[in-house]
């Protein structure tokens, strides 16, 4: 092949490349359709009408009104929508009993004060029934389904406390980076360090030289406030009394450069700064 036959193939691949772009583009839309009106079809077969509230509020529900091969859709899915609403209104007042009723199959612990509630320290949320969402730890999932509201709250209390957790070695870590910030600012030991700083050469301190080499977004070892938050309420809880060296924390609360922390009586609050004591004998 010379290579202006090549040039010539080159130019039309494009061209065609080109062409059949839309076409893909038409294509997906339409597949997407048909599995929006499918999963439709099933939820109608099943009265789940919940997820059905749930479809028929998505922006593809809107799209198939403006496609003209679905307009006899259009009348459906409006009855279908009333139909829903209707429901999942109706089911307003059944909705704590059969969340409690999931969370007890789950052996999950559960506290619900509508629209509120909460499981393991540092595990809430908030059921936004009008907009049918559900706030769990500021993460927001476009659902007010308990089925789905419980298995959130299993996918948080596994990030926050099915992990490895050694009371002892957790607050001896403090403890180290507390020390080493002293020693960079040349401060005297029991100094409150600010709380966001200590957090950041916190997380900095669990990152493997690997990491530190390329700042790999791959290899970064994530370790989250709410994860932090956790970590220093079981430490609580544990009673081990302070660190190996005979130091005890002590957190300030107040709101300026704050985070929101678990105090030892296990309530949220603001805190500013952080410092090591030595315990009295």
């Amino acid at each position: 092949m010379t290579g202006t036959d090549a040039l010539f193939l080159q130019e039309i691949r494009d061209e065609l490349t080109e062409v059949l772009k839309p076409y893909q583009k038409q294509l997906a839309q339409r597949q997407r359709m048909a599995e929006f009106l499918t999963a439709c079809i099933r939820c109608a077969d099943r009265d789940d009408f919940i997820q059905l509230d749930e479809l028929l509020q998505t922006k593809i529900a809107g799209d198939i009104e403006k496609e003209e091969e679905l307009g006899g859709c259009v009348a459906l899915l409006a009855r279908l929508k009333s139909y829903a609403d209707e429901k999942v209104e109706r089911y307003r007042l059944n909705l704590i009993e059969d969340l409690a009723a999931r969370a007890e199959e789950a052996g999950l612990p559960l506290e619900i004060d509508f629209p509120r509630f909460s499981s393991l320290k540092g595990i809430e949320g908030t059921i936004d029934f009008a907009k049918r969402s559900t706030l769990i730890n500021k993460k927001a999932i476009k659902s007010i389904d308990p089925k789905r509201i419980i298995s959130a709250i299993l996918r948080v209390k596994r990030e926050l406390y099915d992990r490895p957790y050694d009371a002892q070695a957790f607050i001896d870590g403090l403890y180290q980076t507390y020390s080493e910030i002293l020693k960079k600012d040349g401060l005297s030991p029991g100094n409150p360090v600010p709380i966001q700083r200590f957090y950041f050469e916190l997380v900095m301190s669990l990152q493997s030289k690997v990491f530190f080499q390329d700042m790999d977004k791959g290899k970064f070892r994530g370790y989250t406030l709410d994860q932090f938050a956790v970590d220093i309420w079981r430490y609580f809880q544990a009673g081990t009394g302070g660190t190996s060296k005979g130091y005890a924390l002590q957190l300030r609360p107040g709101r300026n450069n704050s985070l929101w922390l678990i105090d030892s009586d296990g309530e949220k609050r603001q805190i500013t700064g952080i410092s090591f004591q030595k315990a009295e004998p």
